[in-house]
């Protein structure tokens, strides 16, 4: 049994994510599932840092996460961008070359 309200949110956080990675067909929607996703990994290191010898450890990784992620939301946001303006879509069904 789960015993921390921030391990329920956590799982819960991840699991919308990826239930809008593999419902949604917008490359800003899988964008957006996936930073849910790393923002759950992010509430587990900090939770799961209080019970290590070195506590600031797993904020650590959390910062490292969220650094990795925001340069990964603006690079995929400029790809979106540039679909866009040359195949007048971002669905990804809809793109051929």
């Amino acid at each position: 049994m789960i015993d921390s309200p921030l391990l329920i949110t956590s799982a819960i956080l991840f699991f919308c994510g990826l239930v809008t990675l593999l419902t949604k067909k917008n490359i800003v929607f899988l964008l957006i599932g996936l930073e849910l996703m790393l923002n759950a990994a992010n509430l587990n290191f900090v939770y799961f840092s209080k019970f290590d010898s070195n506590p600031s450890q797993g904020q650590f990784y959390a910062i490292l996460i969220i650094l990795v992620a925001a340069a990964e939301i603006g690079l995929g946001l400029a790809i979106a961008l540039k679909v866009r303006e040359n195949f007048g879509t971002v669905n990804p069904d809809e793109l051929k070359s």
